[in-house]
């Protein structure tokens, strides 16, 4: 799936967009009690920039949705909700250094890219964790979560999963990718 190189949607994009992620947000209100549409879409319609961060989002079928609201910051999160690691995101090795080191069969692209080119972050395993306490996500995929630099500079790279009604953390070579394995973002705006 190819991403749009212009950062904005049209008006026509925006009213469609706005109404998938309303339709979510009163779908899942156990993932965000307490806070009002309207103030959310009032902010997204202020940022322009998150509306269309948004769209790729959903466009690679990650189904943002708000899982968090920051008092201090006033900022919402929006995380991918899809059940499984988002399809239009999978097959993708864990950065830009490790679709290099690959000499065959490289993938399309890496998460850290993809999702720097989106202007979303990937889930930390803490973020992952957290939207667990929401529902079962990942139940036959895996997503990339970021990574300390300590273990990046070895070569390895972590994901995590649920399996058997417990989330787990694993690592791999960054350079692996499969087609089960994509990654998760998060939005702030």
């Amino acid at each position: 799936m190819t991403m749009s190189n212009k950062k904005e949607l049209s008006p026509e994009q925006q009213e469609e967009l706005l109404s998938i992620l309303k339709a979510r947000f009163e779908k899942n209100m156990n993932r965000h009690e307490g806070l009002a549409w309207t103030v959310i879409q009032a902010k997204l319609e202020a940022n322009p920039e998150k509306l269309w961060s948004l769209n790729e989002m959903e466009l690679t079928g990650g189904e943002p949705d708000v899982v968090e609201y920051d008092e201090k910051a006033d900022s919402y999160a929006f995380y991918d909700c899809s059940a499984e690691s988002p399809k239009g995101r999978r097959s993708v090795c864990y950065d830009h250094e490790a679709l290099e080191s690959r000499k065959k069969h490289k993938p399309e692209n890496s998460a850290m890219e993809m999702a720097t080119t989106m202007g979303i972050e990937l889930l930390t395993e803490n973020q992952f964790r957290a939207l667990q306490e929401l529902g079962d996500f990942d139940l036959k995929t895996s997503s990339w979560v970021q990574t300390p630099s300590d273990i990046r500079k070895l070569g390895g790279a972590l994901f995590c999963d649920r399996r058997f009604g417990h989330v787990f953390i694993y690592h791999n070579g960054a350079e692996s990718y499969y087609a089960s394995r994509g990654f998760r973002g998060c939005l702030l705006v």
